[in-house]
């Protein structure tokens, strides 16, 4: 028998949260093709303190992983992309969990999460620096503010939760919602727009950061690839088509003059 979603959430101990918006994948372009600026815009308070507390309740119901390769690998890239982005108010954190999908995300405030999964398939560094830019590139667009804009009625605990748990009764049935509630909200011109977006900026923060950003193209090669055979979760939120890697390839040059 399925449980309504408030019951279902109580049970495996969880809450929703005041309605905001995941970080995921519109506002002016954060990256100024005229200055070769990128736009930094930080979230309010408001919404970084419901970003920290959904992160840290996401933390008490998924393991947290052990693998200390695993935990040093994303924070040795995690350390050099820091100091390139300067973002107000964001107090970074990465945080590795045990779950097999291929999955990362952000929430306001500089949180990020990475599933072990996902180290499976960014398997150099340069790779791994593509996925963590790229969200952290959503968290500097604050792009999830500018869905809280278009939908005041996403709850940032359920889209989350949807977005980052991987099966089980609970995972899909909040993945489902989640995923409804997104293409009701955005469309998926909206959604590719901002994924485009955190494409582009992560590549400069990358680059920035030392990494070659053509290992950008590699990964999403790499996710599409793995498409094929099967769905990656980070693909639900991150959609990987020719049309995506040919926006990419196409920007490598501005991508490649700010490596450092």
């Amino acid at each position: 028998m399925k449980l309504p979603l408030k019951k279902l959430l109580k049970s495996k101990g969880l809450t929703l949260l005041l309605p905001i918006a995941v970080i995921g994948c519109a506002a002016p372009a954060a990256y100024n093709a005229n200055t070769g600026q990128v736009d930094i815009r930080p979230a309010d308070t408001s919404l970084i303190r419901q970003g920290e507390a959904a992160f840290a309740q996401y933390k008490q119901k998924t393991p947290v992983s052990q693998n200390a390769s695993a935990r040093a690998r994303v924070n040795r890239v995690a350390a050099r992309l820091r100091p390139v982005i300067s973002l107000p108010g964001a107090n970074w954190e990465f945080v590795v969990f045990e779950d097999s999908s291929a999955n990362a995300f952000a929430l306001p405030g500089g949180k990020v999460g990475v599933n072990t999964g996902l180290l499976n398939v960014a398997t150099t560094d340069g790779q791994l620096a593509a996925v963590l830019a790229h969200e952290m590139a959503h968290v500097t667009s604050n792009h999830a503010a500018a869905r809280v804009r278009n939908n005041q009625t996403i709850a940032l605990g359920g889209a989350i939760l949807g977005a980052v748990l991987g099966g089980g009764e609970t995972g899909s049935q909040l993945g489902s919602i989640a995923q409804k509630g997104g293409e009701i909200a955005f469309g998926l011109t909206f959604s590719r727009t901002q994924e485009l977006e955190a494409d582009r900026v992560g590549t400069i923060f990358m680059a920035r950061a030392g990494y070659d950003p053509n290992e950008a193209v590699t990964l999403w090669q790499r996710m599409g690839a793995q498409n094929r055979s099967s769905t990656p979760e980070f693909l639900s939120t991150h959609p990987v088509s020719a049309t995506r890697i040919k926006a990419l390839q196409e920007f490598m040059p501005v991508a490649k003059a700010q490596q450092r």
